[in-house]
C-alpha cells in the first residue's frame, strides 16, 4: 500500500498579470531531484498561459518564471493555452496543451531539447464542426452537449486533452486525445506525419 502525506498548497496565484487570478492544473516532470511544473495561468480577463516553476524536491521552489512559458501566439489559441501535459520522448519533451479560441478547444503541440525553451508546433488534431462530426458517429447516437464548445451556430466538437505515451511503441510516437467516442489513439512514425 502507498502512503500519501497531504503537503498542502506549493504554488498560488501571484501579483503578476498573467497569474493574478489563479494557478491550476499543472504537468508534472522530475528528473532526479527536480521536479518540473508546467501550470495553467489564468489572468483577470479569463484568458490562460502556460507557466513554468521548477522545484527543487517536491515542496521548495527553486525557479518561477516571472513571464508565462508559452502564451498566445495564434488564432486558434486567441483565449488561453489549458490543460498542459508533459513526456519525455527519446532526446525530447512533447508539451501538449488546449488551444482555445472563444469558441473551439484543440489539441495542440509544443517541444523542447532542454524542458525550458519550447517550440511551437501547432495544434495535433483537426478542429471539427458538429455537421460534419455527426456523419461520423452512429447513426443511433445522440451528440450531447459535452461534446460541443461554444459557439453560435453550427459550434465545433471539443477535440483536446492530448497526451503523448511516454515512449515509442513499435517505433511509433503514440498519443490520446479526447473526442467521441470518448478517447482516440493515434500513432505516427514522427511528427511530420500529422
Amino acid at each position: 500500500m502507498i502512503n500519501v502525506k497531504k503537503e498542502g498548497v506549493i504554488l498560488s496565484k501571484t501579483e503578476l498579470s498573467f497569474e493574478n487570478t489563479a494557478v491550476l492544473n499543472p504537468a508534472v516532470f522530475q528528473e532526479g531531484n527536480s521536479v518540473h511544473l508546467f501550470y495553467r495561468a489564468v489572468d483577470e480577463e479569463n484568458n490562460s498561459t502556460i507557466g513554468y516553476c521548477k522545484l527543487d524536491g517536491p515542496l521548495t521552489i527553486k525557479k518561477r518564471l516571472k513571464t508565462p512559458l508559452l502564451k498566445s501566439e495564434s488564432d486558434f489559441e486567441s483565449r488561453g493555452l489549458e490543460d498542459p501535459r508533459i513526456v519525455r520522448i527519446d532526446d525530447l519533451y512533447y508539451l501538449t496543451y488546449t488551444a482555445f479560441d472563444g469558441a473551439s478547444a484543440i489539441g495542440a503541440l509544443a517541444t523542447s531539447g532542454d524542458i525550458e525553451h519550447f517550440d511551437k508546433q501547432g495544434l495535433l488534431v483537426p478542429k471539427i464542426k458538429k455537421s460534419v462530426f455527426k456523419n461520423y458517429i452512429d447513426a443511433n447516437g445522440k451528440l450531447t452537449q459535452k461534446y460541443i464548445t461554444m459557439n453560435d451556430g453550427d459550434g465545433f466538437v471539443m477535440n483536446k486533452d492530448v497526451v503523448f505515451f511516454p515512449r515509442r511503441i513499435k517505433g511509433k510516437l503514440c498519443f490520446m486525445h479526447r473526442i467521441r467516442p470518448e478517447i482516440q489513439i493515434v500513432s505516427v512514425n514522427d511528427l511530420n506525419e500529422l
